[in-house]
């Protein structure tokens, strides 16, 4: 069982940035891939980001590549998201969840935390 909540949303002028962090409990936490997703008002979950068990691996959408980074710290048991060059249609809730896979369905996660907010105002 993991527990993940999900922090550091808030409100932001385009252009701008944000960090996103995820705490973990669990000891199995650095055996799982860690992604990051979310869901727009009126539109389905999407992936943003995924970061593999030892954080030497990492794979994002192409509407966010370039400009967010994920990362983890396993010793603290958390998964970090930098949004940067933040633009109106990242307006979102963040999510992050656990898979045992290698994959960017939302379906194949096992874990999932409570969202957090962000809004990127024009």
């Amino acid at each position: 069982q993991v527990q993940l909540v999900e922090s550091g949303g808030g409100l932001v002028q385009a252009g701008g940035s944000l960090r996103l962090s995820c705490g973990a409990s669990g000891r199995t936490f650095s055996s799982y891939v860690a992604g990051w997703f979310r869901q727009a008002p009126g539109k389905e979950r999407e992936f943003v980001a995924m970061v593999n068990w030892s954080g030497s691996s990492t794979w994002y959408s192409d509407s966010v590549k370039g400009r967010f980074a994920i990362s983890r710290d396993n010793s603290k048991n958390t998964v970090y998201l930098q949004l940067g060059s933040l633009k109106p249609e990242d307006t979102a809730v963040y999510y992050c969840a656990v898979a045992r896979r290698w994959v960017i369905r939302a379906d194949a996660y096992d874990y999932w935390g409570q969202g957090t907010q962000v809004t990127v105002s024009s």
